[in-house]
């Protein structure tokens, strides 16, 4: 096989650089790209796979697209998971004998992303880093679009599935794993985030991530948290380097590192955040009918991202829950404030990503536009909360810096609608830039020229319809129609055969042409200095607009929370040091606003750390048990975020995390079963939840049968009440687990009311004290549709079923009331044997485990005997 073609064996070699990235490869005009890339590229943009002459017998696969096109189609890529490598012709082809110079001049990634056409304006789009050692990992948090950057450490002790859940917590597009972990890798490929490694052959493997760090942070505009460990500063370095090499630039808005103390937010792992539908719902994964689609009433980009940051991460420090309270509180009271900020508001751009970009040096004119006028509505945003008092208004108000100085100079600067590009010139006002000026009115003078000259042309030489017109090729021109070539002048000098006319040029034409050409060229290339002197003038205020953009963010979050509080009725939380939660006609935020023209029934919750530790819920589905419970969590939840809740009164102690087991599902690609995955999860609770923590338990053991069930619900319930000691929702259909109210001081029975009127039963969604007397599995079904033959059928089994159980238990409730059962007339000498051993069994003195065995055994000689 002989060799490729200069060309392509360039292509192969910086491909080989970068084998983890399609490659986006600049042939003029256009992106190109070969073999498997472009079987991949076009597959995922939907464009025609064709072929090229590469020097070898057959051609190689190939598809392009144009570089004007780029931002149509590098967005698809991302989406789809894909790095793409833009390479790109570093010398002039009319300057070069032989292969024009190429390399790579930026590798975007799915986290290292300014596309805004692939970007959620109102999520963070995080890469996050990973740095362990046997206990401990470090992250590094950036959101390179808004400069966010973060650092903390996880105590995940050799956890791979607890390290996965924090990472996963920030919502990562991309995670930068330095230790092969196949594990973890996986955990992340099957929740669909894309993973990069630092064993990609574009990354110097020698890198030492703390040299890395402290020349980043060498600069005096940089700050980081004097108390970073060495663990951190290494995941920082890392991703820092991942970042300079993928983006080749510097990364100024990079600037402000902020430790994550992890003690301070409520922890709530996946399954918490998939189960209370915290941003998005289970069913649809959109983020309708979750709390943040209730909580969301915010106005700008920066405070959408804000308020979702806030409501996955709550507050643990009650100090700085008091001040969102107090500023929620104030804001809420007074309608005009609320109307004022929301005009505003709206006036408002994205100012978080619009300096990300002016620091990434890809801002055009528009940006700055974009920037001054939303720095323009600074001044009214600061008069207005100038009437509030609240500490943390008051504080944010302070950081909205007077930005006159540079909003001015941009008014003096830029047009008001500036071109997309930059590269075209008419950006810069008149009166700007002297010599700029200089060079347009050479310009204007030259098409002042041309227009006279062809009114000349015309006189001169009687041809009515001759004009004057311009093209790349062959510059300007005289154009005559086939007509009037008898009446053309000599001194017209042919340039171009056309089919219906001739082109021609002038000596007097082209001395103008080189004039005219050279003033707007040098009219272009300066007007593109003069705005890159402007981008980077504004640059120099970055972190004060920094400072405005994280300020305008958390005021609109806090007006959101405010608004909602007005329209919905909420009340504000009071918190305790006594471990109480006390909520009075609470409500299920999403619930109460999707049943909008039914009568929401709210409920009272009683938890504390002496009597009412544990609520053991029985009652029939569809009752509002699981609702119940999933409203507490997510009462407790806004409480802490600094939110009002829905409720008359609320009474709460701060919660620092919430473990929830709710509903069925399997995990096929792990092989795991649904009760498998629910022993996974219940297990993680009784591990890792505190006495101050909030444990949901819906109908745990349901998933094997009933005896082993029963034994695995007693054995958790014991657990938690005399280990853990968590306040804990328990509800379940074991309904023999009622009378553990009796052995256990702080568990307490509730149920969720019914009343059967007409042969029918009204579910009250009231969740009262005591035990359920009926399960209502039957009716159920009727109503779901099932067919009438087993309705019919279950019912008589379910009456026989009753009739061999002793009266008295409890073991299935009843759908109808039944008439106690008599005894066996027969009873063999065995069994009753057997009954004699039973009543002097001490049951309460054996272990869950001892029980199951010994009930096991009595089943086994009841059988044989």
């Amino acid at each position: 096989m002989g060799k490729y073609t200069p060309m392509i064996e360039q292509y192969l070699q910086i491909k080989k650089q970068y084998g983890d990235c399609i490659l986006f490869f600049q042939l003029g005009d256009f992106y190109e790209m070969f073999f498997e890339d472009a079987h991949v590229a076009s597959r995922v943009l939907g464009i025609a796979l064709t072929g090229r002459e590469a020097g070898q017998a057959d051609r190689i696969p190939m598809c392009g697209i144009p570089i004007h096109a780029m931002n149509n189609y590098l967005p698809k890529l991302i989406e789809k998971g894909h790095k793409v490598a833009i390479c790109e012709q570093v010398e002039n082809p009319a300057d070069v004998k032989g292969i024009v110079k190429r390399d790579v001049v930026k590798i975007v990634t799915p986290g290292l992303n300014l596309e805004e056409k692939t970007l959620d304006e109102k999520r963070n789009n995080y890469i996050v880093s990973i740095v362990n050692n046997d206990c401990d990992a470090a992250l590094s948090i950036v959101d390179i679009t808004t400069g966010d950057f973060y650092v903390c450490t996880i105590d995940y002790q050799s956890s791979v599935k607890r390290l996965f859940n924090e990472v996963i917590s920030y919502n990562p597009k991309e995670v930068f794993i330095t230790d092969s972990n196949n594990k973890l890798y996986q955990l992340f490929k099957d929740a669909g985030v894309f993973v990069s490694d630092s064993n990609a052959t574009y990354i110097n493997k020698n890198i030492d991530s703390l040299e890395s760090f402290n020349k980043h942070f060498s600069n005096p505009s940089t700050y980081y948290p004097s108390d970073i460990n060495n663990l951190e500063k290494q995941a920082v370095g890392w991703l820092l380097e991942y970042i300079h090499t993928t983006q080749r630039r510097a990364i100024h808005h990079l600037s402000n590192l902020q430790k994550i103390n992890k003690s301070q937010n409520m922890s709530l792992d996946s399954n918490a955040r998939r189960n209370l539908e915290i941003t998005e719902t289970i069913r649809t994964k959109e983020k309708t009918g979750s709390l943040l689609w209730i909580l969301d009433h915010t106005i700008t980009s920066m405070g959408a991202r804000q308020l979702r940051a806030w409501v996955e991460n709550p507050l643990l420090n009650r100090t700085d829950i008091e001040k969102r309270l107090d500023a929620v509180e104030e804001l809420s009271r007074d309608i005009c404030i609320i109307e004022d900020l929301k005009k505003t508001l709206k006036n408002i751009y994205d100012i978080e990503r619009l300096i990300s970009r002016l620091s990434y040096g890809s801002a055009n004119a528009k940006d700055l536009i974009a920037l001054k006028k939303s720095l323009l509505e600074v001044p009214f945003i600061k008069q207005t909360l100038s009437q509030l008092n609240s500490p943390l208004i008051k504080d944010l108000t302070e950081q909205l810096n007077d930005m006159t100085h540079l909003t001015a100079y941009l008014e003096s600067a830029l047009i008001e609608n500036p071109p997309m590009t930059i590269k075209e010139g008419q950006m810069i006002k008149e009166q700007f830039n002297e010599t700029l000026d200089k060079y347009r009115d050479v310009s204007n003078n030259g098409r002042e020229w041309l227009t006279n000259y062809e009114r000349q042309e015309r006189e001169k030489s009687k041809i009515k319809s001759l004009k004057i017109g311009f093209n790349k090729v062959f510059g300007y021109y005289i154009e005559v129609t086939k007509a009037n070539l008898s009446q053309v002048p000599d001194y017209y000098q042919r340039k171009q055969t056309l089919t219906n006319a001739e082109r021609y040029i002038t000596e007097e034409l082209k001395e103008r042409e080189e004039l005219i050409i050279k003033a707007e060229a040098s009219l272009i290339e300066l007007e593109y200095q003069l705005f890159i002197e402007i981008r980077d003038y504004t640059l120099g205020f970055l972190p004060a607009l920094k400072s405005i953009g994280k300020s305008i963010a958390i005021i609109d979050a806090l007006l959101s929370l405010a608004i909602v509080a007005k329209l919905n009725y909420y009340t504000r939380p009071v918190f305790n040091d006594e471990g109480i939660i006390s909520i009075s006609q609470g409500r299920h935020p999403v619930v109460e606003k999707v049943l909008a023209s039914e009568n929401y029934v709210p409920n009272d919750v009683s938890l504390n750390n002496k009597g009412q530790q544990i609520q053991l819920i029985t009652g029939p589905n569809m009752a509002g048990k699981s609702t119940y419970m999933r409203q507490t969590a997510l009462i407790i939840i806004m409480a802490q975020i600094g939110s009002f809740v829905p409720a008359e009164k609320a009474e709460l102690c701060l919660i620092d995390r919430i473990f929830t087991r709710i509903g069925a599902s399997d995990d096929l690609a792990s092989g795991q079963s649904t009760f498998m995955v629910e022993m996974i999860e219940a297990k993680e609770a009784l591990l890792e939840a505190t006495n101050n923590s909030l444990i949901i338990l819906d109908e745990i053991g349901r998933g094997t049968s009933t005896y082993d069930g029963m034994a695995l619900a007693h054995a958790i319930i014991e657990y938690i009440h005399e280990q853990v000691q968590a306040k804990t929702l328990f509800s379940t259909h074991y309904h023999e687990l009622t009378d553990l109210e009796q052995e256990f001081a702080r568990l307490v029975n509730y149920h969720a009311q019914c009343i059967e009127k007409d042969g029918k039963v009204i579910f009250l969604r009231q969740i009262k004290r005591g035990k359920a007397d009926k399960s209502y599995g039957v009716y159920v079904a009727h109503i779901a549709g099932m067919p009438q033959n087993v309705i019919t059928r279950a019912k008589h089994l379910l009456n026989m079923y009753e009739k061999q159980s002793k009266q008295g238990e409890s073991l299935q409730l009843s759908f109808i009331e039944t008439k106690p059962v008599a005894q066996d007339k027969i009873i063999s000498d065995k069994k009753i044997e057997l009954l004699k051993e039973l009543e002097t069994k001490k049951i309460n003195n054996m272990t869950p485990l001892e029980a199951l065995n010994y009930l096991a055994k009595l089943q086994n000689e009841i059988i044989n005997s």
